[in-house]
């Protein structure tokens, strides 16, 4: 499955999620879950808060990420439930994906009153 396939999966599932919780206003972990139950329910393959190690001149560090979500090793989801969406999760997003070596991040941000205007694509250039 390419990744564009997944994104529209994960959008559609991000509104069924919203909709059925009753929109923002829970905690981003909650959203987590009910969207990886959905992508799972949708045939996809979900990790959950996924480590991945930081090399750093040789060396790994003892701090690695933790993803939210990656969904069939190939698109990296971060769930955000905030009032204002702020660039900065992008940039972060563009980062685990080039340590990752992945092309597509999705930020979705559970906090708008219509998650379609929360859901952010990023695409690292590789």
């Amino acid at each position: 499955m390419h990744e564009n396939d997944i994104s529209n999966i994960v959008l559609n599932a991000c509104i069924e999620v919203h909709r059925t919780l009753g929109g923002p206003g829970l905690l981003e972990s909650v959203y987590e879950e009910a969207l990886a139950w959905e992508l799972d329910q949708a045939g996809l393959r979900v990790k959950r808060q996924q480590l991945v190690p930081i090399r750093y001149k040789g060396s790994t560090l003892a701090t690695p990420l933790k993803l939210d979500l990656i969904v069939n090793d190939l698109v990296v989801v971060e769930c955000k439930a905030t009032s204002k969406y702020n660039d900065i999760f992008a940039v972060q997003c563009l980062t685990y994906l080039r340590l990752m070596n992945l092309k597509l991040g999705l930020v979705v941000n559970f906090g708008e009153r219509m998650v379609k205007d929360g859901f952010h694509r990023v695409v690292n250039g590789l």
